[in-house]
C-alpha cells in the first residue's frame, strides 16, 4: 500500500495482510517516513509478529535506516523483520505441476531430484521420498513405503500387496517398475497367493480410508487437458473442518414442510412501507432475514438447543448467534449474526447485506465469522427443492433452506394451493436428541408460518 520514502500519519492504513479466510489492514501508529519494506509485496507465509518495514520519525535521516535497526536507536519505530526465505527455483525443471507445488511448499530444490516419470519427469512422490524430512529416514521405517505410480499400479493388477514386496531398487529403496516384474519373474507372486487375498482387503480398507495419491489421481488425465489449481488457504480449512465435521460428528436429519404465503404476504407489506429516500426504499426484507429471525427465535423458545460440544460438557448458549452461508469466489464465508433474537428484521437484513458484501472481498474480521451455535445456507435462489448441509464445528445444527414452490396442500379438509417450502435440519446428536431437534424443527415452522410472531 505504501512505498519507502511516503509519509504515513497515525491511522494510515500502511499494508494488507491476507489470512486464510480474511484480509486484515495493518494501519500505522505514528507519524514518519517510511525508511525501509522489509516484505516485498506478495510475499507468502510470512510468520506472525515478523517485521515488515520501520518508520523513521520527524528529524531522522530515512536513508541511514538500516534493515535490522539497533535497538537503542529511539527514533526509529519497527512496524513489522525477517525478510522471507528464498524458495528453490523449479523453473525449467522436468516436473509435474504437483510436484513443483510439493517442492515449493517444502524449500526442495528439484534439480536434486530424481524423477520416475517417463523421460525421467519428477513426479510428487519423487519429490516426497527424495527431498522432504520424512523420506530421509530409512525405506522401511515405520508403514511408509515409497511407490512409483506405475509400480503401485502393476501390483494392483497382479493382484500383490505392495507391503509385502522386498525394497525396492529405486532412490531411498524406492519401488519402481522393474521391481514388481522381476517380483513376479521370480515366482513371488505365486508363493505369496493365498496371503496377499487377505492382505489386499486389509489394503482395500487402508485405500478407502487414506484416499488415492495425488499422482494416482492425475494418473487417469492426460497431461495438457487440464490445469492444476493448488489449494489456497480459505479451500484448505473449508477441507479440514468439513472433514472433521463428517468424521467425528455423529449427525442425524429432520424435514420440515413450512407453509410460506402469509410470510410473503407480510414481507410484501413491511417492504411496501419502506421510506423513500432519494427515490429508493430505505430497505428492502428478504425471506431469508425471515429465516433467520425466526431459528434465532426458535432457539430461545428451546433453549437446550442452543448448545456447542466439547469433550467435557455442552455449552448452553445465552443469545442465538446465527451463522449465515455467503458464497464467495471458490469459497464460503458464515459470517454470524449476533444476538439475532433481539434484533429487528431490518437490523439483520442490512448486516447481512453488510457482512456478504465484505465477505466476497475477505474484509470480514475473524470475530464476524467465527462462533455462533447454528447456521443457514439457503439454495433456494437456485431452484433448489430441498438439500442436506454438513454441521460447521463448533455448531450443533445448521437449517438448509429450499427453494417455496406452489403445492396441492390439505387446509381444514380442503385441497388448495400453497407456496411450501423445505426446511432440512442436520443435528450434532450428541448435543441435540431426535426429540429435541423436532422440538426446534415445530417453532421455526410455527414462526415462518405465523410470522407475526417474530414482530413481538
Amino acid at each position: 500500500v505504501v512505498s519507502e520514502g511516503d509519509s504515513v500519519a497515525p491511522g494510515d492504513v500502511i499494508a494488507e495482510i491476507e489470512t486464510d479466510k480474511a484480509t486484515m489492514e495493518v494501519e500505522a501508529v505514528d507519524e514518519g517516513t517510511i525508511a525501509k519494506i522489509l516484505v516485498a509485496e506478495g510475499s507468502e507465509d510470512v510468520k506472525v509478529n515478523a517485521v515488515i518495514a520501520i518508520l523513521a520519525e520527524e528529524g531522522e535521516d530515512a536513508s541511514s535506516v538500516e534493515a535490522k535497526p539497533a535497538a537503542s536507536t529511539p527514533e526509529t519505530k519497527v512496524i513489522s523483520v525477517e525478510e522471507p526465505t528464498a524458495m528453490p527455483t523449479s523453473e525449467g525443471v522436468n516436473a509435474t505441476p504437483l510436484a513443483k507445488k510439493i517442492a515449493e511448499q517444502n524449500s526442495v530444490n528439484l534439480s536434486t531430484v530424481s524423477g520416475t516419470g517417463s523421460r525421467g519427469k519428477i513426479m510428487a512422490d519423487d519429490v516426497t521420498s527424495n527431498g522432504t524430512q520424512e523420506s530421509r529416514a530409512p525405506a522401511n521405517s515405520g508403514d511408509r513405503r515409497f511407490v512409483s505410480p506405475l509400480a503401485r499400479k502393476m501390483a494392483e493388477d497382479a493382484g500383490l500387496d505392495i507391503s509385502t514386496l522386498p525394497q525396492g531398487s529405486g532412490p531411498n529403496g524406492r519401488v519402481i517398475a522393474e521391481d514388481v516384474d522381476a517380483f513376479i519373474a521370480s515366482g513371488g507372486a505365486k508363493a505369496m497367493a493365498s496371503a496377499s487375498s487377505s492382505a489386499s482387503k486389509s489394503a482395500a480398507k487402508s485405500t478407502m480410508a487414506s484416499g488415492m495419491s495425488d499422482d494416482a489421481v492425475l494418473g487417469f488425465y492426460t497431461e495438457g487437458e487440464y490445469e492444476v489449481k493448488p489449494h489456497d488457504g480459505m479451500r484448505r480449512v473449508i477441507a479440514e473442518r468439513l472433514t472433521e465435521s463428517a468424521q467425528t460428528i455423529p449427525s442425524y436429519t429432520i424435514n420440515m414442510a413450512c407453509q410460506l404465503d402469509a410470510l410473503l404476504a407480510l414481507r410484501a407489506e413491511i417492504n411496501a412501507a419502506a421510506p423513500i429516500v432519494d427515490e429508493r426504499p430505505t430497505y428492502k426484507i428478504s425471506v431469508n432475514d425471515f429465516i433467520i429471525k425466526a431459528l434465532a427465535i426458535a432457539l430461545q423458545r428451546v433453549p437446550m438447543a442452543n448448545a456447542s460440544w466439547t469433550s467435557d460438557a455442552r455449552i448452553i448458549h445465552k443469545h442465538s448467534d446465527v451463522g449465515v452461508a455467503v458464497a464467495v469466489p471458490d469459497g464460503l464465508f458464515t459470517p454470524i449474526v449476533r444476538q439475532a433474537e433481539l434484533k429487528s428484521l431490518t437490523q439483520i437484513s442490512a448486516e447481512v447485506k453488510d457482512m456478504a458484501g465484505r465477505a466476497k472481498s475477505k474484509k470480514l474480521a475473524p470475530q464476524e465469522y467465527q462462533g455462533g451455535s447454528t447456521a443457514v445456507s439457503n439454495l433456494g435462489m437456485f431452484g433448489v427443492d430441498n438439500f442436506t448441509s454438513i454441521i460447521n464445528p463448533p455448531h450443533a445444527s445448521i437449517v438448509s433452506i429450499g427453494a417455496g414452490e406452489k403445492k396441492p396442500v390439505v387446509i381444514n379438509d380442503e385441497i388448495k394451493v400453497a407456496t411450501v417450502m423445505n426446511a432440512t435440519f442436520a443435528f450434532d446428536h450428541r448435543v441435540i436428541d431426535g426429540a429435541l431437534g423436532a422440538q426446534l424443527g415445530v417453532a421455526f415452522k410455527t414462526l415462518i408460518e405465523k410470522p407475526a410472531g417474530m414482530l413481538v
